[in-house]
């Protein structure tokens, strides 16, 4: 898909929506990065060996794919063939303001306490690896999140 055609999804997208809902665009077939790579080389008018390609495996964190919708939620159709809208859960936003508060005052706690916490929050959170420490830790400024009167 083009960045034409992915914007005017996202204008269509705009004009249907009334709040709240989550589009999801359909961009066609998936694309291989080292095919990618090499149409560019290609395209740039060298021979497809003139650039080394070297794949260095995956980072801690990465995906091989993308996950559209979690396993609760469905594609809803639209009056738009390529765009669908994701049934979420609804979440009342005073209890997402207190469980963010709750994650916000446990900076000091262990890292595995703060997995924890998220995962009781997030079902579909699972961390990447369980650990004790962490290279280095964002004390947050907590008078912005006071409540206040």
């Amino acid at each position: 898909m083009t960045i034409p055609e992915a914007s005017q999804l996202v204008l269509q997208a705009a004009a249907m929506c009334e709040g709240g809902e989550i589009f999801v665009l359909d961009m066609g077939e998936p694309v291989r990065i080292v095919d990618l790579a090499k149409d560019l080389i290609r395209l740039s008018g060298l021979p497809e060996n003139a650039i080394e390609i070297r794949e260095t495996g995956m980072r801690p964190g990465e995906k091989l794919y993308e996950e559209l919708y979690f396993d609760s939620e469905k594609a809803i159709r639209t009056s738009h063939p390529k765009l669908r809208c994701a049934s979420h859960r609804r979440f009342d936003w005073k209890t997402v303001d207190e469980q963010i508060r709750e994650l916000l005052n446990m900076y000091n706690f262990p890292v595995s306490e703060i997995q924890e916490k998220l995962q009781e929050i997030v079902e579909e959170y699972q961390p990447v690896h369980k650990t004790e420490t962490v290279p280095f830790r964002v004390v947050p400024n907590m008078e912005k999140f006071r409540k206040t009167g």
